[in-house]
């Protein structure tokens, strides 16, 4: 029977501030201790002349080797130097982040006297690597196999790097599982959910470095994701932060000096800002106490838990809007969900919990599973699910995640042809019928874009590959089928084939360069959400001429292909209806910017003109 396995599978939360590692053994969820016997561990890396350390060492000695303690490498993952969001969080990091190869980030470091550049994939394979090792010192054997867990809103450059930190950590990933939707199975096993009727659950998960939500329908283990939301730049750094902003400026104020460049000192400040920001959950006010902060001054002051607030209300109020714009993408109201679930470190904060209880009429909040614990314990039993260790309770336990952006191929005049919609359930294949755009055409190319406007100039190029060997016919005719795969982990392979030729060209979309950055995922849906009528016209329009141009050819084509015309109707009517038939080829030349009701005229004026006479041939021919 499923059950226990000599060597399971283990499950892994790979956090921006904090990890974790989980495994299922004895028909539960165990979480691995680390060597300091902490259930979570430190994201960070540190080098210095003799080692390198990772984990709680590394962050204890942080303010002592600040320029080579390197944290928050999940904020890079997948990511351009040029983003402004990296460059935003390089002017409050000690350590130092360069521009390299294909504007990816590489983190400089000092080690063993020499400089050291790394990946921000290899960074992160290093706090993988620890905790491997951690569930090997505890499971008595090497482990090989795991479930890592990425923010849904990680784009496909970010989870394939996080899936080669994977593979450089020598683990080999049997799957990347959102972060949500494994809290969700942790929470779906505590309230005994698996096996009894439907359940509405909304996650909110916001933890150190990113926000997610999420809308889940459980049913007899089924776990279907109706809708997605959040932001990977959101958690409890960027709370840290704007503590940090605001005593560097109390300190410039008060001492005339200013301390943001000096690496020490910030490290020094971020730490009390951190440890101020805990106590805030439980206290109104804290004191903040750095003997030595700069220049042998000592910093003093004190912040309360309402100016705290204040500092981060803005970010707070992005979360709830997420909340609310994953509610409408699912087409539920806040009556029809059952439970809100909570997860992630900074949920502890009081006032998160109280906009999103206000937000949902005073609903009790689900607290009932662990926020640093709930997201390892998810993966762990995917491990388990995918490695075939599962005991009854969950082995039936089945997955359904959605892709956050739609997915589509540049179409003629730059119209963005949709291909798999947002929020659709994965892993999915989707098909597409394209054809040629001129005459003779024998080869295509197919641009892949990502993102939600009409225009594939306002959304984000994946990649680009051809199609050769079309035969030579008129416009129209081919029949090119674009397909796009997506598996488990999220990751797109688009395909193109000849229906006549069979031909194929197939396309892995890769770390391309200049892939969609968070925030460019959010600007396109904020720009969505504000351009909707605009984009509505936008797509009446595209509609309006793509039936007209399917006239136009279709008539053509028609006549071309059965070669009838000239034999069936008179030399009159032939050549009235070739020389309307080119003039309207002509007017599209011209007219290609027109709106939407000048396409649908034009459209009704060669009905009347040409009708009839494809009537009396349509008649002639039967």
């Amino acid at each position: 029977m499923p059950g226990e396995c000599q060597e399971p599978a283990i499950g892994i939360d790979l956090g921006t501030t904090f990890s974790c590692v989980a495994v299922w053994r004895r028909n539960r969820v165990e979480i691995i201790p680390n060597d300091q016997g902490n259930r979570i561990t430190p994201s960070y890396v540190a080098f210095n002349e003799t080692e390198r350390l990772i984990g709680d060492a590394a962050k204890n000695l942080a303010a002592e080797n600040p320029t080579n303690t390197v944290f928050n490498a999940k904020r890079l993952i997948g990511r351009r130097f040029s983003d402004p969001l990296v460059q935003k969080d390089l002017m409050l990091w000690p350590f130092k982040v360069v521009s390299g190869p294909n504007d990816k980030p590489m983190v400089t470091v000092t080690y063993k006297d020499e400089e050291k550049q790394f990946h921000a994939e290899e960074i992160s394979s290093m706090v993988l690597a620890k905790m491997k090792e951690i569930a090997e010192v505890f499971l008595g054997f090497e482990v090989k196999n795991a479930v890592i867990t990425v923010p849904a809103y990680f784009n496909d450059s970010q989870r394939r790097a996080t899936k080669n930190a994977g593979t450089i950590s020598g683990l080999n990933i049997l799957s990347l599982l959102v972060e949500p939707t494994a809290a969700a199975i942790a929470y779906g096993l505590d309230k005994k959910y698996i096996n009894i009727g439907q359940k509405n659950v909304l996650i909110f998960d916001l933890g150190g470095g990113t926000f997610d939500v999420s809308l889940l329908t459980i049913e007899n283990g089924i776990f279907q994701v109706k809708a997605i939301a959040g932001d990977t730049h959101i958690g409890g750094e960027d709370f840290n932060n704007r503590m940090v902003i605001y005593f560097v400026k109390e300190f410039k104020r008060k001492h005339k000096k200013d301390i943001t460049d000096n690496p020490r000192a910030l490290t020094r400040l971020r730490t009390a800002c951190e440890r101020a920001k805990r106590n805030l959950s439980s206290s109104a006010h804290t004191t903040i106490g750095i003997d030595c902060l700069c220049d042998g001054i000592d910093f003093n002051s004190t912040i309360t838990r309402a100016k705290f607030e204040e500092l981060i209300m803005d970010l707070l109020e992005e979360c709830i809007s997420h909340v609310e714009k994953c509610l409408n993408d699912a087409k539920m109201d806040k009556e029809s969900i059952h439970d809100v679930v909570i997860v992630g470190g900074s949920t502890r904060i009081p006032m998160v919990k109280q906009l999103l209880q206000e937000f949902f009429d005073g609903k009790e909040l689900c607290t009932s599973i662990h926020p640093d614990e709930a997201v390892a314990s998810g993966a762990a039993v995917q491990a388990a699910i995918s490695t075939g260790q599962g005991n009854y309770e969950i082995q039936d336990l089945v997955l359904c995640d959605v892709i956050p952006l739609s997915l589509g191929v540049c179409v003629e005049d730059d119209e963005m042809r949709v291909v798999v919609p947002r929020n659709t359930t994965i892993p999915t294949r989707k098909v597409a019928k394209l054809t040629t755009f001129h005459d003779g055409q024998t080869k295509a190319k197919f641009k892949v874009y990502e993102g939600e406007r009409p225009r594939t100039s306002d959304n984000f190029l994946l990649g680009t590959f051809y199609l050769f060997g079309i035969p030579p016919a008129p416009r129209g005719i081919p029949t090119l089928n674009v397909i796009f795969d997506i598996d488990d982990n999220g990751i797109l392979t688009v395909s193109a084939v000849d229906e006549t030729t069979g031909n194929r060209k197939s396309v892995t979309i890769r770390n391309f360069k200049g892939m969609l950055s968070a925030k460019e995922m959010q600007r396109m849906l904020k720009e969505a959400e504000r351009f909707k009528f605009e984009d509505e016209e936008l797509k009446k329009k595209f509609e309006a001429k793509q039936s007209l141009e399917n006239y136009v050819y279709g008539t053509r084509a028609t006549l071309l292909t059965r070669n009838l015309a000239f034999k069936l109707i008179s030399a009159t009517d032939a050549e009235k209806l070739e020389e309307e038939i080119n003039l309207a080829i002509e007017w599209l030349e011209e007219h290609k910017d027109a709106e939407a009701h000048v396409f649908v005229k034009k459209r009704e004026k060669l009905e009347s003109i040409l009708d009839p006479v494809i009537t009396k041939f349509t008649t002639l021919s039967i």
